[in-house]
């Protein structure tokens, strides 16, 4: 997870969970795309990462798709927030 990712992750659940234990969820749907929602903790068998203070928690089957990704975000002017999954350098 990129310095910018982390940010943005931290906002978003701050923002949405007032859970301590907090991060945001990747799960991926029986159509293998991913969803990403505020999650107030990490469910049995999730893989959790952490950056910066920041909690993302990976589902098995997203954890399998991105385990050698990393995840960026940006905020555009119009509040909207962009995720993107790159190749790790």
């Amino acid at each position: 997870m990129t310095d910018n990712a982390a940010d943005v992750v931290q906002k978003i659940v701050e923002q949405t969970v007032a859970e301590d234990q907090a991060g945001l969820r990747i799960s991926q749907a029986a159509d293998e795309s991913l969803a990403l929602t505020p999650a107030p903790g990490s469910e049995p068998g999730d893989q959790i990462v952490e950056e910066n203070g920041a909690r993302v928690f990976l589902d098995a089957g997203a954890a399998a798709v991105l385990d050698d990704k990393i995840l960026d975000a940006k905020v555009e002017a119009d509040g909207s927030v962009q995720f993107a999954v790159g190749v790790q350098a």
